[in-house]
């Protein structure tokens, strides 16, 4: 299922907790899926034509959601810099 899909929605096991790291990210339209961040990033870091490309949407702008992994610590998701100064992934709602 090689694209480009838009995240509309997180979960985190405890929403207000800024060290909890959200586990799942989501997105509806013609078909709602949810996806764990795990499945996320190993769809961003495939070569080929299985890659997937992820985004959030900011107003009229889009920001593209990147593998970081810092040393000594687990991999995640986050945002490409944009114009807005509020977490893109940590505004979004909670997924069903």
């Amino acid at each position: 299922m090689a694209g480009r899909f838009q995240i509309k929605c997180i979960n985190k096991p405890n929403r207000d907790s800024s060290v909890e790291h959200i586990t799942h990210v989501g997105g509806f339209g013609t078909s709602q899926w949810k996806l764990t961040v795990e499945d996320v990033i190993a769809r961003i870091e495939r070569t080929g034509p299985d890659h997937e490309d992820f985004f959030v949407k900011v107003g009229q702008s889009e920001a593209n959601v990147i593998v970081v992994s810092p040393v000594g610590r687990r991999k995640h998701i986050r945002t490409t810099r944009d114009l807005t100064v509020r977490d893109n992934l940590l505004s979004l709602p909670e997924c069903p």
